[in-house]
C-alpha cells in the first residue's frame, strides 16, 4: 500500500469517527438539499423547488453525513419567505428563487438549507487530480479552505476538521 492510499485510508477514519462524534454529541445539523429549476410538465408550470437529500454538518469547505460522506459546501440559503421580485441584480433574484424553492419545500421555517453540494470521493486518485476542496500531496491529504488562494495555502485535513468540529460543537460567544 503506497503512502497515498495510506493517507486516504487514514482521512476516511477520521471522517467516520468525526461522523460519530458529532451524532453522539447531538451537534446542529442542517437539510441538504437539490435544487430542481424551473420547469414544465405536460403544459403545466412547475416552480423550482428543493428536493430533500438529507442531514449534513457544515465544518468550512465540507459537508459531512452521519454516514461519513463528505460534499464541498455549495450553495446556502434559508426556508425563509422570499420576498417579491424587485427587479435587481440577476444574482439577487437567483437567491430569492433559492430562498422561494427552500420555503415551498418541506423544510422547517428558518432552517438552513445547503444545496449545489458535489460528493467528494475519498479515493486516491480523485483527490490527486480533482479541483474540490480535498486534495492529495506527497501522501497527504490537504483541504483547500479557500480557493482564491490555491493549492499553496492547502492545510493539512485533520487539524482542520478538528477546529471546524470544535467550533460547531462549542461556539465562541455570540456566535
Amino acid at each position: 500500500m503506497s503512502a497515498d492510499d495510506d493517507a486516504v485510508a487514514a482521512a476516511r477514519d477520521l471522517v467516520q469517527r468525526t461522523a460519530a462524534e458529532l451524532g453522539a454529541a447531538g451537534a446542529r445539523d442542517e437539510a441538504l438539499a437539490e435544487f430542481v429549476p424551473a420547469h414544465r410538465v405536460l403544459l403545466i408550470d412547475r416552480p423550482a423547488r428543493m428536493r430533500p437529500l438529507g442531514r449534513v454538518w457544515r465544518l468550512g469547505v465540507v459537508l459531512l453525513a452521519a454516514d461519513g460522506s463528505l460534499r464541498a459546501t455549495g450553495g446556502i440559503t434559508r426556508a425563509v419567505e422570499p420576498g417579491h421580485p424587485g427587479h435587481m441584480a440577476v444574482s439577487v433574484e437567483d437567491r430569492r428563487e433559492h430562498r422561494a424553492a427552500a420555503f415551498r419545500g418541506p423544510f422547517a421555517r428558518g432552517e438552513t438549507v445547503n444545496y449545489d453540494a458535489v460528493p467528494i470521493p475519498l479515493e486516491a486518485e480523485a483527490l490527486r487530480t480533482g479541483a474540490g476542496p480535498l486534495l492529495l500531496r506527497d501522501g497527504r491529504v490537504l483541504v483547500r479552505w479557500s480557493a482564491s488562494l490555491g493549492d499553496d495555502a492547502a492545510a493539512p485535513f485533520a487539524p482542520y476538521l478538528a477546529e471546524r468540529v470544535e467550533l460547531l460543537l462549542h461556539p465562541p460567544e455570540g456566535a
